[in-house]
Protein backbone atom coordinates (compact mmCIF):
# COMPACT_ATOMS: atom_id res chain seq x y z
CA UNK A 1 0.00 0.00 0.00
CA UNK A 2 1.31 3.74 -0.97
CA UNK A 3 1.81 5.60 2.29
CA UNK A 4 1.44 9.34 2.25
CA UNK A 5 4.79 9.61 2.57
CA UNK A 6 5.46 8.35 -0.68
CA UNK A 7 2.12 9.43 -2.11
CA UNK A 8 2.83 13.27 -1.28
CA UNK A 9 6.34 13.91 -3.51
CA UNK A 10 4.22 12.77 -6.57
CA UNK A 11 1.33 14.90 -5.89
CA UNK A 12 3.74 18.15 -5.41
CA UNK A 13 5.34 17.38 -8.51
CA UNK A 14 2.06 17.30 -10.48
CA UNK A 15 1.05 20.93 -8.66
CA UNK A 16 4.14 22.03 -9.45
CA UNK A 17 3.71 21.54 -13.35
CA UNK A 18 0.64 23.15 -12.72
CA UNK A 19 1.93 26.15 -11.55
CA UNK A 20 4.47 26.23 -14.47
CA UNK A 21 2.03 25.83 -16.58
CA UNK A 22 -0.04 28.89 -14.76
CA UNK A 23 3.13 30.66 -15.31
CA UNK A 24 3.92 30.40 -18.68
CA UNK A 25 0.33 31.22 -19.59
CA UNK A 26 0.08 34.20 -17.49
CA UNK A 27 3.15 35.57 -20.12
CA UNK A 28 1.54 34.73 -22.66
CA UNK A 29 -1.73 36.55 -21.54
CA UNK A 30 0.26 39.51 -20.81
CA UNK A 31 2.10 39.93 -23.80
CA UNK A 32 -0.78 39.42 -25.69
CA UNK A 33 -2.64 42.58 -23.83
CA UNK A 34 0.30 44.82 -23.47
CA UNK A 35 2.22 44.56 -26.96
CA UNK A 36 1.80 41.36 -29.20
CA UNK A 37 1.06 42.49 -32.46
CA UNK A 38 -2.56 42.01 -33.71
CA UNK A 39 -1.51 40.09 -37.02
CA UNK A 40 -0.29 37.63 -34.32
CA UNK A 41 -3.23 37.17 -32.01
CA UNK A 42 -4.98 34.38 -33.56
CA UNK A 43 -1.53 32.04 -33.99
CA UNK A 44 -1.29 33.43 -30.09
CA UNK A 45 -4.74 32.49 -28.92
CA UNK A 46 -3.81 28.69 -30.61
CA UNK A 47 -0.61 28.41 -28.28
CA UNK A 48 -2.48 29.59 -25.52
CA UNK A 49 -4.81 27.00 -26.07
CA UNK A 50 -2.35 24.05 -26.24
CA UNK A 51 -0.93 25.00 -23.18
CA UNK A 52 -4.10 25.29 -21.40
CA UNK A 53 -5.31 21.94 -22.63
CA UNK A 54 -2.25 20.45 -21.35
CA UNK A 55 -2.76 22.47 -18.19
CA UNK A 56 -6.44 21.20 -18.07
CA UNK A 57 -5.12 17.58 -18.21
CA UNK A 58 -2.51 17.62 -15.83
CA UNK A 59 -5.96 19.44 -13.51
CA UNK A 60 -8.01 16.35 -14.18
CA UNK A 61 -5.67 13.63 -14.35
CA UNK A 62 -6.27 10.15 -13.24
CA UNK A 63 -2.84 10.07 -11.57
CA UNK A 64 -3.96 13.57 -9.60
CA UNK A 65 -6.72 11.71 -8.91
CA UNK A 66 -5.48 8.52 -7.47
CA UNK A 67 -3.19 10.85 -5.77
CA UNK A 68 -5.87 12.90 -3.81
CA UNK A 69 -7.44 9.41 -2.60
CA UNK A 70 -4.72 8.51 -1.30
CA UNK A 71 -3.46 11.61 0.41
CA UNK A 72 -7.32 11.65 1.70
CA UNK A 73 -7.22 9.07 3.96
CA UNK A 74 -7.78 9.55 7.14
CA UNK A 75 -3.97 7.94 8.52
CA UNK A 76 -2.62 10.13 5.41
CA UNK A 77 -3.81 13.37 6.78
CA UNK A 78 -2.85 12.99 10.13
CA UNK A 79 0.89 13.00 8.52
CA UNK A 80 0.41 15.93 6.63
CA UNK A 81 1.15 19.79 7.34
CA UNK A 82 -1.87 22.34 8.00
CA UNK A 83 -0.10 23.56 4.65
CA UNK A 84 0.12 20.46 2.42
CA UNK A 85 -4.05 19.48 3.97
CA UNK A 86 -5.30 22.74 2.62
CA UNK A 87 -3.12 22.22 -0.83
CA UNK A 88 -4.90 18.59 -1.18
CA UNK A 89 -8.50 20.50 -0.48
CA UNK A 90 -8.32 23.05 -2.90
CA UNK A 91 -6.81 20.72 -5.18
CA UNK A 92 -9.67 18.21 -4.24
CA UNK A 93 -12.30 21.29 -5.51
CA UNK A 94 -10.58 21.95 -9.13
CA UNK A 95 -10.72 18.05 -9.79
CA UNK A 96 -13.67 17.81 -8.97
CA UNK A 97 -15.02 20.54 -10.79
CA UNK A 98 -13.19 20.30 -13.84
CA UNK A 99 -13.00 16.22 -14.22
CA UNK A 100 -16.53 17.69 -15.47
CA UNK A 101 -15.66 18.95 -18.37
CA UNK A 102 -14.23 17.91 -21.88
CA UNK A 103 -10.84 18.96 -22.62
CA UNK A 104 -11.32 19.52 -26.34
CA UNK A 105 -13.91 21.48 -24.85
CA UNK A 106 -12.28 23.95 -22.60
CA UNK A 107 -9.59 24.53 -25.47
CA UNK A 108 -12.14 25.63 -27.96
CA UNK A 109 -13.67 28.15 -24.56
CA UNK A 110 -9.67 29.52 -23.76
CA UNK A 111 -8.56 29.66 -28.03
CA UNK A 112 -12.17 31.70 -28.09
CA UNK A 113 -11.64 34.06 -25.43
CA UNK A 114 -8.27 34.59 -26.42
CA UNK A 115 -9.51 35.58 -29.82
CA UNK A 116 -12.58 37.77 -28.07
CA UNK A 117 -10.37 39.90 -26.14
CA UNK A 118 -8.25 41.39 -28.53
CA UNK A 119 -11.60 41.35 -30.72
CA UNK A 120 -13.08 43.67 -27.54
CA UNK A 121 -10.07 46.21 -27.49
CA UNK A 122 -11.14 46.79 -31.59
CA UNK A 123 -14.62 47.00 -30.93
CA UNK A 124 -14.49 49.29 -27.92
CA UNK A 125 -12.14 51.45 -30.44
CA UNK A 126 -14.55 51.65 -33.04
CA UNK A 127 -17.84 52.01 -30.92
CA UNK A 128 -18.59 48.38 -32.83
CA UNK A 129 -20.80 46.44 -30.71
CA UNK A 130 -22.06 43.99 -33.82
CA UNK A 131 -18.38 42.91 -34.40
CA UNK A 132 -17.77 41.44 -31.23
CA UNK A 133 -21.80 40.64 -30.30
CA UNK A 134 -20.76 36.85 -32.01
CA UNK A 135 -17.70 36.51 -30.15
CA UNK A 136 -19.87 37.63 -26.70
CA UNK A 137 -22.94 35.34 -28.16
CA UNK A 138 -20.52 32.30 -28.18
CA UNK A 139 -18.72 32.67 -24.91
CA UNK A 140 -22.24 33.10 -23.22
CA UNK A 141 -23.68 29.53 -24.87
CA UNK A 142 -19.81 28.29 -23.27
CA UNK A 143 -20.78 29.36 -20.31
CA UNK A 144 -23.93 28.06 -20.08
CA UNK A 145 -22.57 24.32 -21.12
CA UNK A 146 -20.26 25.26 -17.98
CA UNK A 147 -22.92 25.48 -15.73
CA UNK A 148 -24.90 22.43 -17.33
CA UNK A 149 -21.66 20.21 -16.66
CA UNK A 150 -20.70 21.65 -13.33
CA UNK A 151 -24.59 21.21 -11.50
CA UNK A 152 -26.58 24.39 -10.77
CA UNK A 153 -26.37 25.60 -7.28
CA UNK A 154 -28.96 27.71 -5.78
CA UNK A 155 -29.24 29.05 -9.36
CA UNK A 156 -27.01 28.64 -13.01
CA UNK A 157 -25.18 32.07 -11.72
CA UNK A 158 -24.13 30.71 -8.22
CA UNK A 159 -22.05 28.21 -9.96
CA UNK A 160 -20.20 31.46 -11.43
CA UNK A 161 -19.85 33.44 -8.66
CA UNK A 162 -18.07 30.28 -6.59
CA UNK A 163 -15.49 30.52 -9.16
CA UNK A 164 -14.49 34.34 -8.16
CA UNK A 165 -16.10 34.23 -3.73
CA UNK A 166 -15.71 30.46 -2.70
CA UNK A 167 -19.11 30.10 -0.92
CA UNK A 168 -20.92 33.07 -2.09
CA UNK A 169 -24.38 32.73 -3.18
CA UNK A 170 -26.93 35.08 -4.70
CA UNK A 171 -28.98 35.22 -2.10
CA UNK A 172 -26.36 36.32 0.21
CA UNK A 173 -25.88 39.18 -3.15
CA UNK A 174 -29.09 40.25 -2.49
CA UNK A 175 -28.99 40.53 1.12
CA UNK A 176 -25.74 42.66 1.15
CA UNK A 177 -26.13 44.61 -1.83
CA UNK A 178 -30.17 45.24 -0.99
CA UNK A 179 -28.45 47.01 2.31
CA UNK A 180 -26.52 49.10 0.61
CA UNK A 181 -28.52 50.36 -1.82
CA UNK A 182 -30.73 51.23 0.97
CA UNK A 183 -28.62 53.33 2.32
CA UNK A 184 -26.04 54.65 -0.56
CA UNK A 185 -29.09 55.91 -2.52
CA UNK A 186 -30.42 58.67 0.44
CA UNK A 187 -26.45 59.20 0.85
CA UNK A 188 -26.08 60.18 -2.82
CA UNK A 189 -29.38 62.26 -3.02
CA UNK A 190 -28.27 64.11 -0.18
CA UNK A 191 -25.04 64.84 -1.85
CA UNK A 192 -26.55 65.75 -4.74
CA UNK A 193 -28.77 68.57 -3.15
CA UNK A 194 -25.68 69.76 -1.08
CA UNK A 195 -24.64 73.12 -1.95
CA UNK A 196 -21.22 72.65 -0.92
CA UNK A 197 -19.80 70.95 -4.02
CA UNK A 198 -16.07 70.77 -4.43
CA UNK A 199 -14.17 72.27 -7.37
CA UNK A 200 -13.32 70.31 -10.51
CA UNK A 201 -12.21 72.81 -12.84
CA UNK A 202 -8.34 72.70 -12.27
CA UNK A 203 -8.08 69.38 -13.07
CA UNK A 204 -9.56 70.17 -16.57
CA UNK A 205 -5.74 70.73 -17.93
CA UNK A 206 -3.00 68.64 -19.90
CA UNK A 207 -0.69 66.96 -17.77
CA UNK A 208 2.25 65.44 -19.82
CA UNK A 209 2.09 61.39 -20.14
CA UNK A 210 5.74 61.18 -19.38
CA UNK A 211 5.44 63.27 -15.56
CA UNK A 212 2.67 61.11 -15.03
CA UNK A 213 4.58 57.46 -15.60
CA UNK A 214 7.11 58.63 -13.13
CA UNK A 215 4.17 60.03 -10.48
CA UNK A 216 2.79 56.57 -10.53
CA UNK A 217 6.24 54.99 -10.27
CA UNK A 218 7.33 56.97 -7.32
CA UNK A 219 4.02 56.40 -5.45
CA UNK A 220 3.99 52.71 -6.05
CA UNK A 221 7.40 52.92 -4.49
CA UNK A 222 6.57 54.51 -1.96
CA UNK A 223 3.23 51.79 -1.22
CA UNK A 224 6.16 49.19 -0.96
CA UNK A 225 6.01 47.88 -4.69
CA UNK A 226 9.10 46.52 -5.34
CA UNK A 227 10.47 47.26 -9.14
CA UNK A 228 12.75 44.10 -8.32
CA UNK A 229 9.89 41.71 -8.42
CA UNK A 230 7.56 43.58 -10.70
CA UNK A 231 6.88 45.44 -13.71
CA UNK A 232 4.44 48.21 -14.98
CA UNK A 233 3.27 48.83 -18.71
CA UNK A 234 0.55 50.07 -20.53
CA UNK A 235 -2.88 48.20 -21.27
CA UNK A 236 -6.47 49.30 -22.75
CA UNK A 237 -7.79 48.09 -19.60
CA UNK A 238 -5.73 48.11 -15.97
CA UNK A 239 -4.81 44.68 -14.62
CA UNK A 240 -2.46 42.77 -12.53
CA UNK A 241 -0.84 39.34 -13.16
CA UNK A 242 0.69 37.55 -10.57
CA UNK A 243 3.00 34.86 -12.65
CA UNK A 244 4.75 34.21 -8.86
CA UNK A 245 5.97 36.42 -5.96
CA UNK A 246 9.57 37.14 -7.93
CA UNK A 247 7.30 38.62 -10.65
CA UNK A 248 4.37 40.79 -10.32
CA UNK A 249 3.46 42.91 -13.34
CA UNK A 250 0.34 45.70 -13.58
CA UNK A 251 -0.59 47.79 -16.45
CA UNK A 252 -2.35 51.03 -16.46
CA UNK A 253 -3.57 53.73 -19.26
CA UNK A 254 -2.31 57.18 -19.83
CA UNK A 255 -5.06 60.19 -20.37
CA UNK A 256 -3.36 63.63 -20.97
CA UNK A 257 -6.34 65.33 -19.98
CA UNK A 258 -6.64 63.54 -16.44
CA UNK A 259 -4.14 63.39 -14.09
CA UNK A 260 -5.77 60.98 -11.48
CA UNK A 261 -7.04 58.53 -14.11
CA UNK A 262 -3.46 56.33 -14.55
CA UNK A 263 -2.52 58.00 -10.96
CA UNK A 264 -5.50 55.51 -9.03
CA UNK A 265 -5.52 52.64 -11.21
CA UNK A 266 -1.98 52.42 -10.52
CA UNK A 267 -2.39 52.84 -6.62
CA UNK A 268 -5.61 50.14 -7.35
CA UNK A 269 -3.43 47.50 -9.45
CA UNK A 270 -0.05 48.20 -6.97
CA UNK A 271 -2.72 46.49 -3.99
CA UNK A 272 -3.47 43.68 -5.97
CA UNK A 273 0.38 43.53 -6.57
CA UNK A 274 1.10 44.03 -2.92
CA UNK A 275 -0.56 41.13 -2.03
CA UNK A 276 1.18 38.93 -4.78
CA UNK A 277 4.57 40.01 -3.90
CA UNK A 278 4.41 39.23 -0.04
CA UNK A 279 3.14 35.71 0.22
CA UNK A 280 5.18 33.52 2.16
CA UNK A 281 7.78 31.65 0.55
CA UNK A 282 6.15 27.85 1.75
CA UNK A 283 3.52 28.51 -1.06
CA UNK A 284 5.86 29.56 -3.88
CA UNK A 285 5.25 26.57 -6.47
CA UNK A 286 2.16 25.81 -5.52
CA UNK A 287 -1.69 26.68 -6.62
CA UNK A 288 -1.89 28.44 -3.38
CA UNK A 289 0.65 30.75 -4.04
CA UNK A 290 -2.27 33.38 -4.91
CA UNK A 291 -4.79 35.40 -3.71
CA UNK A 292 -7.64 33.26 -1.67
CA UNK A 293 -10.26 34.69 -3.53
CA UNK A 294 -11.30 38.05 -6.14
CA UNK A 295 -13.55 39.63 -3.21
CA UNK A 296 -10.52 39.79 -1.06
CA UNK A 297 -7.68 40.43 -3.85
CA UNK A 298 -10.39 43.32 -4.89
CA UNK A 299 -10.42 44.77 -0.95
CA UNK A 300 -6.44 45.18 -1.49
CA UNK A 301 -6.58 46.90 -4.42
CA UNK A 302 -9.59 49.32 -3.09
CA UNK A 303 -8.10 49.55 0.06
CA UNK A 304 -4.78 51.18 -1.31
CA UNK A 305 -6.56 53.33 -4.47
CA UNK A 306 -9.42 54.98 -2.25
CA UNK A 307 -9.15 54.68 1.60
CA UNK A 308 -5.23 55.59 1.59
CA UNK A 309 -5.31 57.23 -1.69
CA UNK A 310 -8.17 59.44 -1.61
CA UNK A 311 -7.70 60.33 2.08
CA UNK A 312 -6.97 63.67 3.40
CA UNK A 313 -4.07 62.43 5.52
CA UNK A 314 -2.27 61.12 2.06
CA UNK A 315 -2.52 64.05 0.29
CA UNK A 316 -1.48 66.14 3.21
CA UNK A 317 1.85 64.44 2.36
CA UNK A 318 1.89 63.87 -1.70
CA UNK A 319 0.46 66.96 -2.69
CA UNK A 320 3.71 68.91 -2.80
CA UNK A 321 4.75 66.13 -4.85
CA UNK A 322 2.11 65.79 -7.14
CA UNK A 323 2.90 69.63 -7.61
CA UNK A 324 6.35 68.82 -8.28
CA UNK A 325 5.96 66.49 -11.27
CA UNK A 326 3.30 69.49 -12.71
CA UNK A 327 5.01 72.51 -12.07
CA UNK A 328 2.71 75.38 -12.59
CA UNK A 329 -0.38 73.76 -13.09
CA UNK A 330 -2.12 72.77 -9.75
CA UNK A 331 -2.12 75.90 -7.97
CA UNK A 332 -4.73 74.73 -5.23
CA UNK A 333 -4.33 74.33 -1.74
CA UNK A 334 -4.18 70.54 -0.88
CA UNK A 335 -8.09 70.72 0.49
CA UNK A 336 -9.43 71.55 -2.80
CA UNK A 337 -7.36 68.95 -4.70
CA UNK A 338 -8.46 66.17 -2.00
CA UNK A 339 -12.18 67.67 -2.17
CA UNK A 340 -11.74 67.54 -5.96
CA UNK A 341 -10.43 63.86 -6.02
CA UNK A 342 -13.76 62.59 -4.07
CA UNK A 343 -16.26 64.00 -5.68
CA UNK A 344 -20.00 61.83 -5.91
CA UNK A 345 -21.66 62.42 -9.32
CA UNK A 346 -23.40 59.91 -11.45
CA UNK A 347 -20.88 58.54 -14.48
CA UNK A 348 -21.05 56.70 -16.82
CA UNK A 349 -17.79 54.77 -16.66
CA UNK A 350 -17.02 51.95 -13.98
CA UNK A 351 -13.62 52.89 -13.00
CA UNK A 352 -13.63 56.72 -13.22
CA UNK A 353 -16.66 56.74 -10.29
CA UNK A 354 -16.47 57.79 -7.33
CA UNK A 355 -16.63 55.35 -4.20
CA UNK A 356 -20.11 56.05 -3.11
CA UNK A 357 -21.56 55.31 -6.73
CA UNK A 358 -18.97 52.66 -7.46
CA UNK A 359 -21.11 49.72 -5.86
CA UNK A 360 -24.03 51.33 -8.60
CA UNK A 361 -22.43 50.25 -10.93
CA UNK A 362 -21.57 46.78 -9.83
CA UNK A 363 -24.70 46.25 -8.97
CA UNK A 364 -25.97 46.99 -12.47
CA UNK A 365 -23.73 44.28 -13.90
CA UNK A 366 -24.37 41.93 -11.13
CA UNK A 367 -27.98 42.32 -12.26
CA UNK A 368 -27.35 41.65 -15.55
CA UNK A 369 -25.12 38.95 -15.16
CA UNK A 370 -27.86 37.15 -13.37
CA UNK A 371 -30.48 37.99 -16.08
CA UNK A 372 -28.17 35.83 -18.47
CA UNK A 373 -27.57 32.72 -16.47
CA UNK A 374 -31.14 32.80 -14.76
CA UNK A 375 -33.13 34.39 -17.73
CA UNK A 376 -31.59 33.73 -20.72
CA UNK A 377 -30.94 37.10 -21.80
CA UNK A 378 -28.87 37.06 -25.41
CA UNK A 379 -25.75 39.29 -26.03
CA UNK A 380 -28.00 40.96 -28.67
CA UNK A 381 -30.42 42.27 -25.64
CA UNK A 382 -27.40 43.82 -23.63
CA UNK A 383 -26.76 47.22 -24.85
CA UNK A 384 -30.57 48.13 -24.44
CA UNK A 385 -30.46 46.64 -20.79
CA UNK A 386 -27.71 48.10 -19.87
CA UNK A 387 -28.78 51.46 -21.00
CA UNK A 388 -31.85 51.29 -18.76
CA UNK A 389 -30.59 50.09 -15.94
CA UNK A 390 -28.12 53.29 -16.03
CA UNK A 391 -30.69 55.69 -16.46
CA UNK A 392 -32.80 53.82 -13.77
CA UNK A 393 -30.06 53.36 -11.01
CA UNK A 394 -28.13 56.50 -12.23
CA UNK A 395 -30.17 58.83 -14.21
CA UNK A 396 -27.84 58.89 -17.02
CA UNK A 397 -27.83 56.98 -20.51
CA UNK A 398 -25.07 56.57 -22.22
CA UNK A 399 -24.25 58.27 -25.80
CA UNK A 400 -22.83 55.41 -27.63
CA UNK A 401 -21.47 51.14 -26.64
CA UNK A 402 -18.06 52.04 -26.01
CA UNK A 403 -19.00 54.21 -23.15
CA UNK A 404 -21.76 51.55 -21.98
CA UNK A 405 -21.96 47.71 -22.57
CA UNK A 406 -18.34 47.36 -24.50
CA UNK A 407 -16.78 49.63 -21.41
CA UNK A 408 -15.60 46.75 -19.90
CA UNK A 409 -13.12 43.69 -20.51
CA UNK A 410 -14.06 40.86 -18.41
CA UNK A 411 -16.91 39.39 -20.70
CA UNK A 412 -14.76 39.18 -23.25
CA UNK A 413 -12.43 36.91 -20.96
CA UNK A 414 -15.22 35.01 -20.08
CA UNK A 415 -15.26 36.48 -16.47
CA UNK A 416 -19.24 36.67 -15.57
CA UNK A 417 -19.65 36.19 -11.63
CA UNK A 418 -16.38 38.84 -11.46
CA UNK A 419 -17.77 41.94 -10.89
CA UNK A 420 -19.54 41.66 -7.49
CA UNK A 421 -15.74 41.02 -6.06
CA UNK A 422 -15.52 44.66 -6.52
CA UNK A 423 -18.01 45.44 -4.00
CA UNK A 424 -17.04 42.64 -2.02
CA UNK A 425 -14.12 44.04 -1.93
CA UNK A 426 -15.17 47.42 -0.47
CA UNK A 427 -17.14 46.14 1.72
CA UNK A 428 -13.86 43.40 2.97
CA UNK A 429 -11.65 46.70 2.48
CA UNK A 430 -13.70 48.82 5.45
CA UNK A 431 -13.83 46.08 7.99
CA UNK A 432 -10.04 45.15 7.46
CA UNK A 433 -9.20 49.08 8.14
CA UNK A 434 -11.44 49.14 10.92
CA UNK A 435 -9.55 46.71 12.71
CA UNK A 436 -6.22 48.59 11.40
CA UNK A 437 -7.29 51.37 12.66
CA UNK A 438 -7.63 49.62 16.29
CA UNK A 439 -4.53 47.65 15.86
CA UNK A 440 -2.91 50.44 14.30
CA UNK A 441 -3.60 53.79 16.25
CA UNK A 442 -1.12 55.72 14.76
CA UNK A 443 -2.00 54.92 10.84
CA UNK A 444 -3.24 57.69 9.52
CA UNK A 445 -0.29 60.20 11.71
CA UNK A 446 1.74 57.36 9.66
CA UNK A 447 0.07 58.06 6.46
CA UNK A 448 0.55 61.72 6.99
CA UNK A 449 4.26 61.34 7.39
CA UNK A 450 4.24 59.53 4.28
CA UNK A 451 5.22 56.38 6.26
CA UNK A 452 3.20 53.44 4.67
CA UNK A 453 5.95 50.39 4.76
CA UNK A 454 4.44 49.69 8.38
CA UNK A 455 0.66 49.51 6.78
CA UNK A 456 1.79 47.26 4.28
CA UNK A 457 3.47 44.89 7.14
CA UNK A 458 0.19 44.98 9.18
CA UNK A 459 -1.32 43.45 5.83
CA UNK A 460 1.47 41.24 5.11
CA UNK A 461 1.28 39.42 8.65
CA UNK A 462 -2.92 39.44 8.49
CA UNK A 463 -3.73 38.61 4.80
CA UNK A 464 -1.12 38.90 2.19
CA UNK A 465 1.88 35.75 3.66
CA UNK A 466 -1.46 33.55 3.84
CA UNK A 467 -1.99 33.49 -0.58
CA UNK A 468 -4.84 31.10 -1.06
CA UNK A 469 -4.29 28.79 2.62
CA UNK A 470 -6.90 30.52 3.99
CA UNK A 471 -10.38 30.87 2.74
CA UNK A 472 -11.83 34.30 2.68
CA UNK A 473 -14.17 33.53 5.36
CA UNK A 474 -11.36 32.17 7.32
CA UNK A 475 -9.14 35.42 6.84
CA UNK A 476 -12.11 37.79 7.62
CA UNK A 477 -13.10 36.43 11.00
CA UNK A 478 -9.31 36.06 11.75
CA UNK A 479 -8.11 39.59 11.35
CA UNK A 480 -11.68 41.09 12.39
CA UNK A 481 -13.40 38.38 14.87
CA UNK A 482 -16.52 38.43 12.44
CA UNK A 483 -17.95 37.99 9.39
CA UNK A 484 -18.91 40.13 6.73
CA UNK A 485 -20.70 42.78 7.59
CA UNK A 486 -21.71 45.65 4.90
CA UNK A 487 -22.28 48.49 8.05
CA UNK A 488 -18.42 49.02 7.92
CA UNK A 489 -18.26 50.61 4.17
CA UNK A 490 -21.67 52.51 5.01
CA UNK A 491 -20.02 53.94 8.01
CA UNK A 492 -17.15 54.78 6.23
CA UNK A 493 -18.90 56.54 3.05
CA UNK A 494 -20.99 58.46 5.36
CA UNK A 495 -18.30 59.86 7.90
CA UNK A 496 -15.80 60.71 4.70
CA UNK A 497 -19.05 62.58 2.52
CA UNK A 498 -21.00 63.93 5.38
CA UNK A 499 -17.42 66.18 6.00
CA UNK A 500 -16.57 66.53 2.25
CA UNK A 501 -20.17 67.72 1.32
CA UNK A 502 -20.75 69.76 5.13
CA UNK A 503 -24.09 67.26 4.99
Amino acid sequence: MTTSVQALPGFKETVRKIKSYEEALGVLYWDLRTGAPRGGVDARSEAIGVLSAEMFRLTTSEELGEQLKELERPESLAQLSEIDRRLVEERRKEYDRYVKIPPKLYQEYVVLTSQAESKWEESKENDDFAGFEPYLDKIIAYQQQFVDLLGAKETRYDTLLDLYEPGMTTSELDRVFGELRGELVPLAAAIAESANKPDRSFLKQKFPIEAQRRLGDYILKEMGFSFEKGRIDESVHPFATGLNPGDVRITTHYYEDDVTNALFSSLHEGGHALYEQNIMSELTGTTLCQGTSMGIHESQSRFWENMIGRSKPFWTRYYRELQSFFPGQLNVPADDFYRAINVVEPSLIRIDADELTYNLHIIIRYEIEKMIFNEGVKASELPAIWNDKYKQYLGIVPPNNAKGVLQDVHWSGGMFGYFPSYSLGNMYAAQFADMMERELPDMWRLVEEGSLLPIKEWLTGKIYKYGKSKTPSELIEGVTGKPLDPQYLVRYLKGKYTEIYKL
